[in-house]
């Protein structure tokens, strides 16, 4: 793809601009020189383009001047023609400075950096309109011969489209040669709705700059490839260094050498020493510079203060994946945590990813590359699960645990302090991957959660997910991660059901779930059938499965202790059997102790044989709990030609609990699978626009809007402010009135009909349990003159509120709250002291669709009382769903709004009524998702 276009600016100044870039960058870095005031350093960027490398974006300085010239310089007379519809040889001193030097607002300029250098350019200039507004802007981009096809073009469409939207504009503008069929291709696929004007062999193209749905999706898919790339790099290496390989067994670098020789790599290996002239028998060079051939990957095993003259040997050589598993850096306080951004920094501003440092390592089973640069000297066999370690630890002894169990594995990860490559691309990597059927995720921080949920809710809908997310009950070690922020448990469970991830608490039942789902298929429901040759044990797996929400299929079979194995098999086929009168269990777990003196090894062949042909035309797993085994024994195990258990395999577990807790975990995936996927189109009636207008407003201060109620976090908004801004999402609030006097007051109740609500004002007597300082049901003007006495003597003011009385319902709360690490969560529960003394509220994370608010309202312990519990009748849940999209929707829409309740909210049998709601208006916290690609 050629990433050029022109526009319809005079020319020369646009070669000028487009060949605006960096003379005094960093050339460690490519970050800018100190930057003075004004400098948009929040669009400053890590991208991946589309092969996998990485380029570093930033906004042109005047300091650019002379790379500018270099960039021009080093651009084919095709390129320069196809930008500027012409020779363009030099750029004139006067273009020079004009397009180095801009406002960052109405001229905006970004170059894209390689090791100091650049390599492509896009800028965007006002076009003020005739009232001298500027809300349409002339774009264009072009990049170096040599990096085109990289996508760099449609990396700076999106990074110029945020910043113009970020400055108010709201259209773009670009004219280009017809012949350029590439750069139309840039705009066409881009996901804007771009209307064409023909004219002497160029195209006029204009387009709307806001998201739709259709950019917003171009986005992720190119996002998804181009950092599936980047992993694919890693895990397929051509060649491998390893810098640091030693001849003293007891070093990590002669470890990594050995597992690297020992597992077959199907490349050359080699090892770099500053002195020796081989290393286990292969020839070793002083400096990967020295290596005659292309190094892909370099395993770094050197002290973390030896590892800047290893960055400049790798960038010298053109090293695309850096594997740090040397340890000393963000683990070890403050001046680690440093060396480990610079360590970054560096990487990617040469184009190389890093995985660690303080990382076990990478390994590829595939036979076409048979790649172990771990320090795990035995993997598990070749298989389907993909396994993603944070902790480089606990790394060797996953793999050892995963090995026991008969679990293979196609790739594997381990990232250490997670610095770079994260398990968010990883999930990219997997999503695509034909070799990968399951993902196991360890996780000990989140580098960006809302990321995370999207990834993984993708991902859940084709392949398993199942993590263990460590530290439920502390605070993350500072410095192990780039994220350290606590993440709340709610916050995390509510992430995991939303997105499909089947969690786990421990890393045996990370390896039980595995077992289950690498060798049987997902059950069809939750009907279970327990066929075994004891009673008393087939009692426990039936207690066990209830105990975690099955449905036995039945009393459990007891085939007796002196049965055959063809009676056993019989009993299982009988079992999953369906016939005219009931359908069959969905599932089986089968408990068998070998009777004194008799061998099980036939009893284990006829339930796996009795498995495969139920399975041959239904997908009922079996499960079996044979006391004293554990994973896939030989007489329950499918082999492959290498020796590994595959599907069709029977897992076995040692206890009836951990049986039937793997089996109901996956049948409650199972389900969530089964069902349609989540819709996300909001409600009608919504006006963002409005909403956002109005937030500015609140925001600058021209509307006096403040509550008397004080806050840390920003401004309480006042009752009108705030059912203004709901009003934009189509909520309504009963209607009220502040009102001062007793007369004031019976007029008001008169006007709104008895029966009324009176309330006291001020913060102090909202949502009180005792409700002091309110009166219900006033029905009569003398009440109401009473009640304002009494209520004005309490709180001290001159007014009171007059509501209008909602209809009896039963009282919810849904609020808005922030959590540091996934933004804006929506919070809902019964209101009431005693749900909030046990905590009975539920969680989703923004956005929610129409299935998250579905599950949201039924998911509280006392969420029974909404739906008709012991004969009453039953309330509007659909209407309590649209409300929750409404609010989830204002969410989504309005970072500003870092707070929102509703309470209370009555749940009637006709609808819904928002009796009372605060929000809270602040700065808006960081979102790390939204907008134009970027790396964390």
């Amino acid at each position: 793809m050629t990433d050029t276009t022109g526009t319809r600016t005079d020319h020369a100044a646009d070669h000028a601009a487009d060949n605006a870039t960096d003379s005094t960058t960093d050339n460690a870095t490519g970050h800018a020189p100190a930057p003075g005031p004004g400098y948009p350093a929040h669009w400053e960027a890590d991208v991946v383009a589309s092969d996998g490398g990485i380029v570093h974006l930033r906004p042109v300085l005047p300091s650019d001047a002379d790379a500018l010239l270099r960039f021009h310089a080093s651009l084919s007379e095709r390129t320069r023609y196809l930008r500027y519809f012409g020779p363009y040889p030099y750029v004139s001193p006067r273009d020079l400075e004009r397009f180095s030097v801009v406002d960052h607002h109405n001229r905006v300029a970004f170059i894209c950096l390689l090791g100091g250098e650049i390599i492509a350019v896009g800028r965007y200039e006002g076009i003020p309109g005739p009232d001298g507004k500027v809300e349409s802007a002339e774009v264009a981009f072009v990049a170096r011969d040599s990096h085109q096809g990289r996508g760099l073009g449609s990396i700076l469409l999106e990074h110029l489209a945020a910043a113009a939207r970020e400055n108010g504009l709201r259209r773009f503008e670009a004219e280009v040669l017809v012949e350029n069929r590439a750069m139309v291709r840039v705009f066409r696929d881009a996901g804007y709705q771009v209307s064409r004007e023909f004219a002497e062999g160029v195209l006029h193209l204009e387009f709307d700059i806001d998201p739709t749905e259709r950019s917003l999706a171009v986005r992720d898919s190119r996002e998804q490839r181009a950092e599936a790339r980047s992993v694919h790099n890693a895990l397929h290496p051509s060649s491998v260094a390893v810098i640091g390989a030693s001849t003293d067994p007891s070093k990590i670098g002669h470890a990594i050498l050995a597992n690297l020789l020992g597992g077959n790599f199907t490349g050359p290996v080699y090892p770099v020493h500053p002195e020796a002239r081989s290393v286990r028998g292969v020839r070793a060079y002083a400096s990967v510079t020295d290596i005659p051939d292309e190094v892909d990957l370099a395993v770094v095993a050197v002290p973390a203060a030896g590892l800047d003259d290893v960055l400049g040997s790798c960038f010298a050589k053109g090293v695309t994946t850096l594997v740090v598993v040397s340890a000393g850096f963000a683990e070890t306080g403050p001046e680690g945590v440093l060396a480990e951004r610079r360590l970054v920094t560096a990487a990617r501003a040469h184009g190389m990813r890093v995985i660690g440092p303080n990382a076990l390592g990478v390994a590829n089973t595939a036979t076409e590359v048979r790649l172990n640069a771990t320090l795990a000297p035995d993997l598990p066999g070749r298989g389907r699960i993909g396994f993603f370690a944070q902790s480089g630890a606990l790394g060797i002894a996953i793999l050892s645990a995963a090995r026991k169990r008969g679990l293979g594995l196609s790739t594997f990860v381990s990232a250490g302090n997670r610095a770079d490559l994260s398990g968010n691309d990883m999930l990219q990597y997997w999503q695509t991957d034909p070799a990968t059927e399951m993902v196991l995720l360890y996780l000990e921080t989140f580098g960006n959660p809302r990321k995370f949920a999207r990834l993984a809710r993708r991902l859940a809908r084709t392949k398993p997910v199942v993590a263990v997310k460590s530290g439920r009950h502390t605070r993350p070690v500072a410095g192990l991660a780039a994220h350290t922020e606590p993440v709340d448990d709610a916050s995390v469970r509510a992430l995991f059901e939303q997105a499909g991830v089947i969690r786990v608490d421990t890393l045996a039942e990370l390896f039980d779930t595995a077992l289950l789902l690498s060798h049987q298929p997902l059950p069809a429901g939750a009907r279970v059938a327990v066929v075994g040759n004891s009673t008393a044990l087939g009692v426990l797996v039936a207690d066990a499965l209830v105990g975690e929400g099955m449905r036995l299929a039945g009393d459990p079979a007891d085939i007796g202790v002196t049965a055959s194995p063809e009676e056993f098999g019989a009993a299982v086929t009988a079992a999953l059997a369906a016939d005219d009168v009931r359908p069959g269990a969905d599932a089986l777990v089968a408990v068998f102790v070998p009777p004194v003196a008799t061998p099980g090894n036939a009893y284990a062949r006829a339930l796996r044989e009795a498995a495969a042909g139920v399975q041959a035309s239904a997908d009922k797993p079996v499960v079996a709990v044979f006391f004293a085994a554990e994973g896939v024994p030989a007489e329950l195990a499918v082999l492959d030609e290498d020796g590994t258990p595959v599907r069709g395999s029977v897992p076995a577990y040692a206890s009836p609990e951990r049986a039937a807790a793997a089996l109901a975990r996956v049948s409650r995936y199972a389900a969530w699978r089964a069902e349609p996927a989540g819709d996300f189109t909001p409600p009608p009636g919504i006006e963002t626009d409005a909403a956002r207008e109005l937030v500015a407003r609140l925001q600058s201060g021209s509307d006096d809007a403040a509550d008397e109620e004080p806050s840390v976090d920003g401004r309480v908004l006042d009752d009108e402010a705030a059912t203004a801004l709901l009003a934009c999402y189509g909520i309504t609030l009963v209607e009220s009135r502040r009102v001062a006097g007793a007369d004031a007051t019976v007029a008001a109740a008169e006007e709104f009909g008895y029966p009324v609500a009176i309330k006291a004002v001020g913060p102090r007597w909202r949502h009180r349990t005792d409700q002091l300082g309110i009166r219900l049901d006033v029905v009569t003007p003398a009440g109401a003159r009473r009640a304002f006495t009494d209520l004005t003597q309490l709180s001290g003011h001159a007014e009171v509120e007059v509501q209008r009385m909602a209809a009896k319902g039963v009282a919810c709360v849904l609020e808005i709250v922030e959590d540091p690490s996934f933004g804006s969560l929506l919070s809902f529960g019964l209101a009431g002291t005693a749900t909030a003394l046990l905590g009975d509220h539920a969680f989703r994370v923004v956005p929610v669709s129409d299935r998250d608010a579905a599950a949201l309202v039924r998911a509280p312990r006392a969420a029974p009382l909404l739906d008709g519990y012991r004969g009453a009748e039953p309330t509007d849940l659909a209407a309590m769903e649209e409300l929750v999209r409404r609010v989830g929707k204002l969410a989504e829409d309005l970072p500003e709004v870092r707070g929102l309740t509703l309470d209370p909210v009555l749940a009637t049998p006709t609808g819904v009524s928002v009796v009372g709601a605060r929000v809270l208006l602040g700065a808006p916290p960081r979102r790390d998702d939204p907008g134009p690609r970027r790396m964390r």
